[in-house]
């Protein structure tokens, strides 16, 4: 009966879509309309609330309806109350639950890197625009290379997310790879790690750049998916098998916050290298505890 409790499984999670969707699309609208900064602030405050709850519902659904087998590791010295950079691999649209799931309680409100081309997604489009997530245009080393400007329009989409910063402690959230990783993507970059796709450092260095010096810390998270694909129709109809959710606090090295990544060459080799370095240890964990 995995396809009947996936339907229903649907229905929840539109259900809960639709019905936080329409108070947050009128403050959404609100806040198009309404271009004061005192009013803004106090609209993005009943956002996040929104937000939250959306959040909060779909947990409950989560944990009492699939029920799944998921193993978290968590640090004790997180709060909510505080700036904190996440950094992670990504394999499935299930990790934005699984995440979400580990840490709402743990973390103040999520703003995640996503691709531009999202922003037309019904109701789900626009809170993320409210909400303030920086949209990012994902260009190939070829096109940088032949139009570096171009590296300028992700800057600007981080930079309105922390200009604002201000307002609300934020959690900021980035998968660094960039996409979701398929065996097909592995072997086009010709990563050098088994489990993993190469990481992008550029969005990282963006905010160590701007807010380096306000976060608490950097959240390492490695999503594992010990048996089977991550499939997310499997996660709605409650048969994902065993995932593992493993998060350690990493101190922000001295160096990183204020550096010019777009500019300074020594400094963004060194970020590359030290990302690099960080995907390296999260290939050799994947390797110890992954079964194909």
């Amino acid at each position: 009966m995995a396809w009947l409790k996936g339907i229903i499984s649907i229905v929840l999670l539109v259900g809960n879509t639709l019905f936080w969707g329409i108070p947050l699309v009128v403050l959404s609208l609100l806040k198009l309309a309404l271009p004061f900064r005192a009013v803004q602030r106090q609209l993005l405050k009943g956002l996040n609330r929104i937000a939250s709850l959306w959040i909060a519902t779909n947990n409950l659904w989560i944990r009492h309806w699939l029920k799944p087998d998921w193993h978290i590791s968590l640090p004790q010295t997180l709060s909510r109350d505080r700036h904190w950079l996440v950094i992670a691999n990504h394999r499935s649209w299930t990790d934005v639950f699984v995440m979400l799931y580990a840490l709402h309680e743990h973390l103040p409100m999520p703003r995640f890197f996503i691709k531009r081309e999202l922003i037309w997604v019904p109701i789900l489009g626009l809170a993320w625009w409210a909400l303030e997530f920086p949209m990012m245009r994902r260009y190939s080393a070829s096109q940088l290379k032949r139009r570096p400007h171009l590296a300028k329009h992700d800057l600007r989409a981080t930079q309105k997310l922390l200009t604002h910063i201000d307002r609300t402690p934020v959690t900021i959230y980035n998968f660094a790879e960039g996409t979701r990783f398929t065996r097909t993507k592995h072997e086009q970059q010709q990563s050098p790690y088994q489990h993993l796709l190469k990481p992008r450092a550029g969005g990282c260095a963006q905010v160590m750049t701007m807010m380096g010096h306000e976060l608490s810390g950097i959240i390492d998270i490695t999503i594992d998916y010990q048996y089977g694909r991550p499939r997310f129709r499997d996660f709605l109809c409650g048969r994902s098998a065993r995932i593992s959710l493993m998060a350690r606090r990493l101190d922000i090295p001295g160096w990183m916050p204020g550096g010019d990544y777009l500019n300074d060459t020594h400094h963004r080799e060194r970020f590359q290298a030290w990302i690099n370095a960080l995907w390296q240890e999260k290939d050799q964990q994947l390797s110890c505890t992954t079964v194909s």
